[in-house]
């Protein structure tokens, strides 16, 4: 389902996305405003998400060419917005501190204990994930499979499938909603991240938009580009290193039995997790942890796909990530083009205060000031 020939296939939308995002700052830009990189990264990245996963996608020619032949445009709207709605209800759920969590065991004192009225809220937006995606999925079954195949989105191709291929109705629904949701939230970190790093750093910032005068020029950047933007890769890897979205990635094991790892001792029945921000920080593996240099990556490649375990934020093995190409693809387009095409300098004071909530965001969203670049890009 994410294989790089479909991942490659859904280039046309990243690009569309970033076109879009590029013009919200523009209009920023005219009104003498600062952007708030949260918000207009977490929109971009919901609707990517959503054509990516769901094939819909809403911008101001579709909804012209849907108007002209009587089409639904406004039902679509309505549902990338509701689904901005469920996304955003799901990351407060999971940011909320339930002290029934911790008695699960008793359903009776876990209801008693739920103060905030998490599990009625669960409960509510799981049946409102339920009705949403289970219009989308029997809406995408009316069409031919001849036009489905010839579709790029993960549902058209999971709906294409032979029947005894095919997943269950819920759990269908279940698997959609979980990309949409963890796939919204990481990329739009990593970006924002990224972009406070260029606002500390205005000399590599310059470096990376140097680069992309050479290699791309006054045209916008395409995902071609992506292979001959090494030192663009570098400043990546380098703020997932620094700023691991995923600090404690879902690799927990139960010990069985006392065994000893390295030099540590696990008792029988801990439940050991990869701390992966702890070993991104880690003076006898990287020096000078605490310093944001890039160029540690021109001196020594560092495969972040999951081969090596110095930096490896979106898992390994069995339990890896399956959306990491979708999201790095998205994450090295959209800061190029991002910075090709703006100089960011700074609105407010730059906090890299973290908080935990999803994945590892920053406390304090980012909010900077967008300068057009000399170069035009068109």
């Amino acid at each position: 389902m994410l294989s790089p020939r479909r991942v490659a296939a859904l280039a046309a939308l990243r690009a569309r996305v970033a076109d879009r995002m590029s013009k919200n700052v523009s209009l920023h830009v005219a009104a003498g405003q600062a952007s708030s990189m949260r918000a207009l990264l977490q929109a971009a990245s919901l609707d990517n998400m959503v054509g990516s996963v769901l094939g819909l996608e809403q911008h101001p020619q579709q909804q012209e060419e849907d108007g002209r032949h009587g089409g639904s445009s406004m039902s679509m709207s309505m549902v990338i917005k509701e689904m901005g709605e469920m996304v955003k209800e799901g990351y407060e759920l999971v940011g909320m501190f339930n002290l029934g969590d911790h008695f699960s065991s008793s359903m009776w004192l876990w209801g008693l204990l739920d103060f905030h009225g998490v599990g009625p809220r669960c409960q509510r937006l799981a049946a409102r994930v339920r009705v949403l995606f289970g219009r989308v999925v029997e809406e995408r079954r009316r069409i031919n499979k001849d036009e489905l195949h010839k579709m790029d989105d993960l549902l058209s191709y999971m709906v294409a499938m032979p029947e005894d291929e095919r997943l269950q109705d819920s759990d269908l629904i279940a698997v959609l909603w979980e990309m949409i949701f963890r796939g919204t939230d990481v990329v739009a970190i990593l970006l924002e991240w990224a972009l406070a790093r260029m606002v500390l750093h205005p000399d590599i910032q310059s470096k990376v938009q140097q680069e992309l005068d050479m290699v791309v020029g006054h045209r916008p950047m395409v995902d071609s580009d992506i292979p001959n933007l090494p030192f663009l890769h570098c400043v990546i890897k380098e703020t997932l290193r620094m700023h691991p979205p995923g600090p404690l990635l879902s690799w927990a094991r139960l010990a069985v039995q006392d065994v000893r790892v390295g030099k540590y001792f696990v008792p029988a029945g801990t439940t050991a997790m990869v701390n992966m921000w702890a070993i991104s920080h880690d003076e006898t593996i990287w020096g000078d942890p605490w310093v944001f240099r890039p160029e540690r990556f021109m001196e020594e490649d560092v495969n972040v796909l999951g081969s090596d375990l110095r930096l490896a934020p979106f898992g390994s093995g069995r339990r890896v990530c399956p959306g990491r190409m979708m999201g790095l693809s998205t994450a090295y387009l959209w800061f190029g083009r991002l910075l090709q095409e703006y100089k960011w300098l700074m609105a407010q004071p730059v906090k890299l205060a973290e908080c935990l909530r999803l994945s590892m965001e920053m406390k304090k969203p980012l909010v900077c000031r967008a300068v057009h670049r000399n170069k035009t890009v068109y």
